[in-house]
């Protein structure tokens, strides 16, 4: 008899431990008190600051918004596609197409535009683009995607020209005159422009816009020439496309759509931001 209680016992602990594991695995998905919990990858600035801004008022709409942050442009779509996020937001239309096409396992879509961030040209010695010197060594990110944004400004200022009818595609072999020999042969990683700049590498660095402000550089100081606001791409909320529909996407996308939210991108920004309409 009290071998059989002593089986029965431990049968019982077991269900009663496999129910709490159960319990805390189903509470893990939500919030606090019943809310959605929505876990949104994106770069530390300004996405992450934009996503801890509309915190609140998801909140309010019965989502916990949990907020992880890159320091790169590569991870977010790796963690996106291993379901360890729901969504990411740090990315252009350009950068998305080129990664899903790098990456046949990558199955997203764009769910909403929220800012813009134009590129910049930036100088410690020189004052415009066309006061760079014959040579002068231009520092790119090596995101090719990049380029198509970069070179234009280039070419809009009249120091270099462009195959006719590259547009946004444009690669550095699509230059057709180059009067000054610039040299655009140095590509480093994005997020380590802004430190190649103050450094002093390079006669001028093409920095975006986020790395810039993260890195703490002054942008109307040190900014020699930028993309036009018509131009610029915006940067996405970005998601599996099995959860294109979800209600906690849609609610993330209208809140960062809002009034609220577009009013204090361009109060904090001061420009260097755009806010999409």
């Amino acid at each position: 008899m009290k071998k059989k209680l002593t089986v029965f016992i431990i049968a019982l602990l077991t269900l009663v431990l496999s129910a709490c594991g159960g319990a805390a695995n189903d509470d893990s998905a939500n919030g606090e008190e019943g809310n959605v919990k929505l876990v949104v990858g994106a770069s530390a600035v300004p996405h992450a600051e934009v996503l801890e801004e509309a915190a609140t008022l998801l909140k309010d709409k019965g989502i916990d918004l949990e907020v992880e942050v890159f320091t790169d442009y590569v991870l977010p779509n790796i963690a996106l596609r291993d379901k360890e996020i729901d969504a990411n937001y740090f990315q252009t239309p350009g950068y998305l197409a080129l990664q899903m096409e790098e990456n046949k396992d990558f199955d997203f879509v764009s769910v909403g535009e929220i800012h813009q961030e134009p590129i910049g040209i930036y100088s410690k010695d020189f004052d415009s683009l066309a006061d760079l010197p014959d040579g002068a060594k231009i520092i790119m990110s090596d995101s090719f995607s990049d380029h198509g944004r970069i070179l234009p400004i280039f070419e809009k200022a009249g120091v270099i020209k462009l195959k006719e009818g590259v547009g946004a595609n444009a690669r550095v072999e699509d230059i057709v005159e180059n009067p000054k020999n610039l040299d655009f042969s140095t590509l480093i990683e994005a997020r380590l422009l802004a430190s190649s700049f103050e450094s002093g590498e390079g006669d001028a660095v093409a920095i975006n816009t986020n790395y810039a402000l993260e890195g703490g550089i002054n942008i109307k100081e040190d900014g020699i020439a930028f993309e036009g606001n018509d131009v610029v791409p915006a940067n996405l909320i970005v998601v599996r496309s099995e959860d294109e529909n979800r209600e906690e996407i849609k609610t993330l996308v209208e809140v960062l759509k809002s009034e609220e939210i577009q009013n204090f991108i361009q109060e904090k920004y001061q420009g260097a931001v755009l806010s999409v309409q």
